[in-house]
């Protein structure tokens, strides 16, 4: 459970990213993560929105749907929502260009 909101029920997961790669305090992640979402901080942690909101953004839900962003392209999607790096999907990005 990322940032003990909830992890990927609702935004936990998004504020723990920005706690770990930007050094950002929780309550500047959770505002950062809200303005990136266009959402108010309070929202962050409602379930029903937050799932409404990763199904629209295709940043992964927590069951799967078919057709739906899920594994790396789901992280690949968070990286250019909020604007950071990830190891995993700069590697994964890495490897895919000879394959292009």
């Amino acid at each position: 459970m990322g940032s003990a909101m909830g992890g990927i029920r609702t935004a936990g997961d998004l504020v723990a990213w920005m706690q770990l790669s930007k050094k950002m305090k929780i309550n500047d992640a959770k505002k950062h993560v809200a303005e990136k979402l266009g959402v108010d901080v309070i929202d962050l942690t409602d379930e029903e929105k937050m799932r409404e909101l990763r199904e629209e953004k295709n940043i992964g839900t927590i069951i799967s749907l078919i057709g739906a962003a899920k594994g790396i392209q789901a992280k690949c999607r968070i990286a250019e929502l909020l604007d950071i790096e990830i190891n995993s999907v700069n590697l994964f990005k890495s490897n895919m260009k000879g394959l292009i």
